[in-house]
């Protein structure tokens, strides 16, 4: 036999007595106070609530399958929130991409080589999407109200910085021989980036924007909870009255909507990308 089994660990083990003394002190010290924080974080945020709270969550799941009341429900308002919720999602996406295309190129190395403008552009990018769309909803409607602009204007600040650094990051990939070629024959700038940079990276930018609008369809319902319109605000109302059958039907009206955008996403990306999308 031979390797490590012939290894005489009796004999390691009294040659090296530290080594092995302190790594099993070591791993018993370590396992203990893994387990002392797990119990003080118990202690600290009260999880025994969890407990406790089950009866009153074995009623509220009892309450949401219970739809005898289906046929009184206003169904009109919440397809109309949910139409809002895709709406502020589809604009907002729309809205981010129409300042995301130009700052992207502005962010990339291979357009404006300038190291201290590209490093400020970059921190532009962090400063709008280093918030949440949550937390800009929030600004948005203590400025300009309850309603879907605020929710929109969230989702659009976030995808500025998002798509911006995205597409940079494409057009710092692309290849650069199209451009050399099309250099070589006197094009101007503006040429050069429409016959030989857009078409590199118009894969990626139609990639990332279809799956921006599917995001934030999601996005969007949370946004309605702070005020932001869509379904989210019908969902925050039912909620408020206790009213878990109505809940269950909006959690599952939302479920099957960014299903069917998913859906729809990705037939448009094959169609237009090709096997470029696959």
């Amino acid at each position: 036999m031979s390797g490590t089994a012939d290894i005489d660990v009796a004999a390691v083990r009294a040659r090296y007595p530290e080594v092995f003394r302190h790594a099993g002190w070591r791993r018993w010290v370590l396992g203990a106070a893994a387990i002392a924080y797990l119990l003080y974080l118990g202690w600290l945020f009260d999880f025994a609530r969890a407990f406790t709270g089950l009866p009153r969550v074995w009623v509220i799941l009892r309450l949401m399958v219970d739809w005898t009341g289906f046929a009184q429900w206003d169904h009109a308002q919440l397809w109309q929130s949910m139409l809002e919720t895709v709406a502020m999602a589809y604009l907002g996406t729309l809205l981010g991409l129409v300042f995301a295309v130009p700052l992207g190129f502005l962010g990339a190395r291979n357009v404006i080589p300038r190291p201290v403008f590209r490093f400020l552009t970059r921190r532009v990018f962090d400063g709008f999407r280093g918030l949440d769309q949550l937390i800009w909803a929030l600004v948005f409607v203590r400025a300009m109200g309850l309603g879907p602009i605020a929710g929109i204007l969230a989702i659009a600040v976030v995808e500025i910085g998002t798509l911006a650094k995205l597409f940079s990051e494409a057009i710092e990939n692309i290849d650069p021989k199209p451009i050399e070629g099309i250099t070589s024959v006197g094009a101007s700038k503006l040429a050069v980036l429409r016959y030989a940079y857009l078409p590199q990276v118009m894969p990626v930018m139609i990639s990332q924007t279809l799956y921006s609008i599917e995001s934030n369809s999601r996005e969007a319902t949370i946004l309605g909870l702070v005020g932001a319109g869509g379904i989210g605000l019908r969902l925050s109302e039912r909620i408020q009255i206790n009213a878990w059958d109505e809940v269950a039907y909006i959690i599952l009206l939302i479920l099957v909507t960014v299903a069917l955008i998913d859906a729809a996403s990705r037939t448009l990306r094959l169609r237009l990308i090709g096997p470029a999308a696959r």
